[in-house]
């Protein structure tokens, strides 16, 4: 199916919630071409073949294991999606190396290292290093002849990495750096040949550099051991004066939170992508698990309590891939916009990218909280057997958690979300203050109860507008109340956030199934039309609560009263059968015997 020609420019990050979008400027996963769908084939059947059935050696951290695998993953360009063709690479958009992150989220520990590598190992380099820098590094780690780490975090500073303690000081003859201090949790740390390591200049100045392995002063401390995600290689870096070239400064001296912040929002959305690809192998070997295993004479699928996981599941997934997909769109149109103005290739993504920063945060919080359901409910599926190490899904469930802490904890994403739309609205790039007062002038008026149907999915498209007035009215008020305060209100901006990742989601789902019925018909999408519907219906709850526990926080009186009401009269939906919704949802997956959606 090719997407539609979009008939306005692309929303700014941030701006979903003031506009309205139609179908015809949704990008969607029904939109991938051959070559897109070939690339998720090969990453889904090498994870398949070379990485599963060696997962017990993996786990066991097998010396030049992982790192064979990301040689094999090389050879297959899976390394260099995104690396420009003359820098070794494939040069691909970024919707494909998305899917690529999807493709091979099913890999367990191996997925974690082949992320790292292409992520936080590569990227700093590919966006800010020098020509030669470039030159050096970026052809070895396409092919993965290099492997690539990164050291930012330090045992005392997690979410707060800028007040990390490790120290560089220029050396007397100007020639080196001399690195003092330790990094720990570093992912691939054990057998990269690369770090991007970040330090202070005279005490102050928060600077990147690139550090080989093997320079003196630099050593490393044993594998960690984790909870979870056992096959990757986990250690800490310590520098005791360790010589690194002047020329090895990565980017300006002082700069260094650019580069880890940029570099974050696109880690963020494709840890979304990863954690997706994740769930959706763990959902099928659960259905593949309930279509097996018998009791009472027939099997568990057959049972109403397992359709309705089965189900939530697939709604789950199928929402956080419409989120997913438009929201890499929006950074490859934005990309591709920059380019033609006439930026460079680096500054183009890592602009496009900042300007999503927010739908990536909220991508990550959602993406890595569908994982953790879907690994849960696998394991309540399996029952007294999904606790057992036999089965894959303990291994699911174990690995899946480390994803709410990776690339910023989701309690630091879900105050980023809110922050970042305020600094936005402060600085004029978001018009949050028009919107905001229409709302407040909404809630003195009679309610508009509408007059009927205006075509399919009126109903629902009303609902997610009166879910963004009710964003607008909370954010609106507890900013107006709290002033300067609000920072340290964190339940209060978490319950906004809560709003906002929720509805942005819906709102995502629901163009999708839009589209699919323009172009097919509302027959052919009646099973996603279910999703849709079911998901909305709790949303509204959710919005609901998320509201009226922040309301309840800050306003009190005739305020308090006025506002409950406005929450309620923006969140009421009509009644739906959820049940059976869910019921035909699962039906489809227990006769495909896998997720299939």
């Amino acid at each position: 199916m090719s997407t539609t020609v979009s008939t306005q420019a692309a929303l700014k990050g941030g701006e979903w919630i003031i506009k309205e979008s139609n179908t015809a400027d949704i990008y969607t996963p029904e939109a991938f071409n051959e070559e897109q769908k070939m690339i998720m084939d090969m990453c889904t059947s090498f994870v398949k073949t070379e990485v599963l059935p060696l997962i017990e050696r993996i786990d066991n951290l097998e010396p030049g294991l992982m790192p064979s695998l990301l040689d094999k993953a090389g050879e297959q360009g899976l390394l260099g999606i995104s690396i420009p063709e003359d820098l070794g690479g494939l040069g691909k958009d970024f919707v494909t190396s998305t899917l690529v992150n999807e493709g091979l989220g099913g890999g367990f520990s191996f997925s974690v290292a082949i992320a790292a590598h292409t992520g936080i190992g590569t990227l700093p380099i590919l966006y800010f290093g020098t020509e030669a820098q470039k030159q050096k590094y970026i052809p070895r780690l396409a092919t993965g002849e290099w492997k690539g780490s990164y050291g930012l975090t330090e045992p005392n500073s997690g979410s707060d990495a800028l007040s990390a303690k490790t120290t560089a000081k220029l050396s007397a003859d100007g020639k080196h750096y001399l690195l003092n201090g330790q990094k720990c949790w570093i992912t691939n740390g054990g057998f990269a040949d690369v770090y991007t390591v970040f330090a202070k200049v005279d005490g102050d100045k928060f600077t990147a550099f690139i550090v080989d392995r093997g320079i003196e002063g630099f050593t490393q401390g044993p594998e960690e051991h984790k909870m979870g995600i056992k096959g990757s290689s986990t250690v800490q870096l310590y520098f005791q004066d360790a010589k690194v070239p002047v020329e090895n400064v990565l980017g300006e001296v002082g700069k260094g939170h650019i580069i880890a912040f940029n570099i974050l929002n696109i880690g963020r959305l494709k840890l979304c992508a990863a954690a997706l690809g994740g769930a959706k192998s763990a959902a099928t070997t659960s259905i593949e698990y309930a279509n097996t295993r018998e009791q009472f004479k027939q099997p568990i699928a057959n049972f109403g309590a397992m359709k309705h996981k089965i189900a939530e599941m697939a709604i789950r997934m199928w929402v956080a891939e419409s989120a997913l997909y438009r929201t890499a769109k929006w950074i490859d149109e934005k990309e591709q916009e920059l380019l033609s103005s006439g930026k460079p290739f680096n500054e183009a993504l890592l602009g496009a990218a900042e300007e999503y920063a927010i739908e990536c945060a909220m991508l990550k919080v959602f993406g890595s909280e569908v994982l953790d359901f879907v690994v849960d409910e696998g394991v309540q599926i399996h029952g007294g057997n999904g606790f057992s190490a036999e089965y894959i899904i303990s291994r699911a469930y174990r690995d899946s958690r480390i994803n709410r802490i990776f690339e910023g904890t989701n309690e630091i994403n879900r105050l980023l979300t809110v922050d970042m739309v305020l600094k936005r609205a402060m600085k004029g790039k978001l018009d949050l203050m028009g919107p905001a007062m229409a709302v407040q002038k909404e809630l003195m008026s009679i309610p508009d109860f509408g007059s009927g149907d205006e075509g399919a999915f009126a109903k629902e498209f009303k609902l997610i507008a009166n879910m963004k007035k009710a964003i607008l009215m909370v954010a609106g008020a507890a900013v107006q109340k709290l002033m300067m305060k609000i920072e340290s209100e964190q339940e209060i901006l978490m319950n906004i956030a809560d709003m906002a990742i929720n509805v942005f989601h819906a709102e995502s789902a629901l163009l999708r199934v839009a589209k699919m019925a323009e172009a097919q018909g509302e027959q052919s999408a009646a099973l996603q039309t279910d999703i849709v519907k079911t998901y909305l219906y709790d949303t509204a709850d959710r919005v609901n609560k998320s509201g009226r526990d922040a309301i309840n926080a800050f306003a009190e009186g005739d305020e308090q009263r006025m506002m409950l009401l406005g929450v309620k009269r923006f969140t009421k939906a009509e009644p739906f059968n959820t049940k059976d919704a869910r019921r035909r949802i699962a039906d489809k997956l227990i006769a495909d015997n896998r997720y299939s959606l």
